[in-house]
């Protein structure tokens, strides 16, 4: 049994010797392996310093490479900017050198110019001395020869001159005195040039060209659109000539009619600021400007009538008179014109006792006809005098209307007032234009021509007459007939008007569809 317990105990004190020997082989081995990471560990660390040290070292030339560089470039632009400016500091004084050789110059221009005015003055101060010491021998030798002195000769013939004027004078009183108990018509004109002075009315003629301003110069190529097709369209619409010249900035309206130009222009200012110019959107404004000039009539109509306190006037009568703001007679603005007359009327008829009010509507509407003469058969007073008819109008007033021409022997007060004012307004200086008004009329003639051929839907007298464009009716007229109708019309031309030069005949036949989405 003891053997057995000291076997026991042997083999656990082997056991506990072999496990003792086993962790302490495995801490040495672990020790060495520890040992060789950490050297391998320092070694890294030091290749990984050195290679810093080597790329910073590296970074560092790189640097003060690109330092020098840099340095180097600077310093030839500073080396270049003082060469242009000790190049420009040159030139400066060399301008300023030939300034001052110009100054030195003038000044001795000047000093030669002052001592040749000095010796001049010199010279005349000399004369002057010289002539008035005769003058003063010449005085004596006069009160010797007339035996007076110089103040005695002036008493005598102021004497005499006094005697001589108030004879003058006294005569001249007795004549002016003849004349007024002689001549009593002067009471009638002291009157009218009464009512002249009373009346300030502007001295102005129409023109036949407006000017549209642009935002700039690239508008214009908008307006005329790829191969001018939108002024085209926009002449086409209105009738007017658009004049796209080198002016800056800016377009040029022509029309001898002032209604079709005024169109033209609230059009062509609208598509401007809009900015949508094509020929769809250029037909649609110029409708509505035409309709919007109307409205524009009738305010103008309402206006004048307030202006001059007449009431009463049927509204027709009213939008007739708008439109004559619009018209022109040898130059003269018919509605300006007949304003004019009906203050003058008036003005006249308080000198003479009739009445005021029927002299203004008179004279406001003697001129109503040209409102309508290129619309209807006749001359403006015929034309005058029906439409006052039709609006049943003071028989003395269309009498006034019908006799202001001489087309009838005035019979009345009124009638005779009313034809003193228009001629007062229109033979005042700068009221008329005969040349603009025989221009317009030529081509209004041309105008009326053409529209009276079959199928022709309208016309439009352009460039100064020298061209007349023709919109016809696209379901009456075919595209064989339109070269014939083109014949015909410039023959027509040439058998029965008068013009310098030739003019072209433009027959434009367009065919439309036209739909609406719902």
């Amino acid at each position: 049994m003891v053997p057995i317990i000291v076997l026991v105990v042997a083999v656990l004190v082997a056991i506990a010797a072999g496990v003792a020997l086993g962790f302490y082989l495995g801490g040495q081995h672990r020790r060495r392996t520890a040992e060789a990471k950490i050297g391998s560990a320092e070694e890294e660390a030091k290749r990984i310093v050195n290679d810093a040290i080597k790329s910073a070292e590296q970074k560092r030339k790189e640097t003060i490479i690109e330092a020098k560089d840099e340095a180097f470039k600077l310093k030839s632009e500073a080396d270049k900017e003082i060469k242009d400016r000790r190049a420009e500091i040159t030139r400066q004084e060399r301008r300023i050198d030939q300034k001052e050789e110009q100054l030195d110059k003038r000044t001795a221009t000047l000093e030669r110019k002052e001592e040749d005015l000095k010796k001049r003055s010199e010279t005349v101060e000399a004369r002057l001395d010289e002539l008035e010491q005769l003058k003063l021998r010449q005085t004596e030798k006069l009160e010797t020869i007339a035996g007076m002195t110089q103040e005695d000769a002036r008493a005598v013939l102021l004497n005499r001159l006094d005697e001589e004027l108030t004879h003058e004078k006294a005569m001249r009183i007795s004549a002016y005195q003849a004349n007024l108990k002689d001549e009593c018509d002067n009471m009638a004109r002291s009157m009218v040039s009464q009512a002249i002075a009373r009346c300030a009315a502007d001295a102005t003629s129409e023109a036949t060209v407006s000017v549209v301003p642009l935002p700039n110069d690239e508008m214009k190529g908008r307006i005329i659109g790829r191969e001018g097709r939108n002024i085209r369209a926009l002449e086409t619409a209105t009738g007017c000539d658009l004049i796209i010249d080198d002016t800056p900035e800016a377009i040029t309206l022509s029309s001898f009619d002032q209604t079709r130009r005024e169109v033209a222009r609230m059009a062509l200012e609208r598509l401007i600021a809009d900015g949508r110019i094509h020929p769809a959107r250029i037909e649609e404004t110029v409708d509505k400007c035409r309709r919007e000039l109307e409205l524009t009539m009738k305010r103008e109509g309402e206006k004048a009538v307030m202006d001059l306190g007449i009431h009463s006037l049927h509204p027709d009568l009213v939008k007739l008179i708008g439109r004559l703001k619009f018209r022109s007679s040898y130059g003269q603005n018919v509605l300006s014109h007949s304003m004019e007359v009906a203050w003058l009327a008036g003005l006249m008829a308080g000198e003479l006792g009739v009445n005021v009010n029927m002299a203004r509507r008179a004279g406001l509407l003697h001129d109503i006809g040209k409102a309508l003469d290129h619309e209807i058969e006749g001359s403006h007073v015929q034309i005058g005098v029906d439409i006052c008819k039709k609006y049943r109008e003071n028989p003395a007033i269309i009498h006034a209307v019908e006799a202001h021409h001489g087309d009838v022997e005035p019979k009345t007060p009124l009638a005779f007032i009313i034809m003193a004012a228009d001629a007062i307004s229109a033979s005042r200086p700068g009221a008329r234009r005969e040349n603009m008004e025989s221009y317009i009329k030529r081509l209004e003639t041309l105008e009326a021509l053409c529209n009276g051929f079959d199928g022709v839907e309208s016309s439009y007298a352009v460039q100064a007459g020298r061209e007349v464009r023709i919109l016809v009716q696209p379901d009456k007229i075919s595209d064989d007939q339109v070269v014939l109708l083109a014949r015909s019309i410039a023959k027509k031309i040439e058998d029965e008007l008068d013009y310098p030069g030739q003019i072209k005949v433009s027959v434009i036949r367009e065919s439309r569809a036209t739909e609406y989405a719902k």
